[in-house]
């Protein structure tokens, strides 16, 4: 497998993961809506997880720009 479809692999696995995360937070809603802090609890937690991804990403993107100068 080459490099450049190994970083295209990982990008993938990001994208379903934050769908996975987006999905899990609608079939939480219904339940966390009854409270304003159990909503406050379920944005952040998967913002907070989506940027996790987003950083990880981010950072072999840097290091697949880093290793072709």
């Amino acid at each position: 497998m080459t490099t450049a479809s190994l970083h295209l692999l990982k990008g993938v696995g990001y994208l379903i993961s934050t769908a996975s995360v987006v999905l899990l937070a609608i079939v939480s809603w219904s339940s966390a809506s009854k409270s304003p802090l159990l909503v406050v609890c379920l944005l952040v937690g998967a913002a907070a997880s989506v940027m996790g991804m987003f950083c990880r990403w981010l950072s072999y993107e840097i290091e697949k720009r880093q290793s072709h100068k």
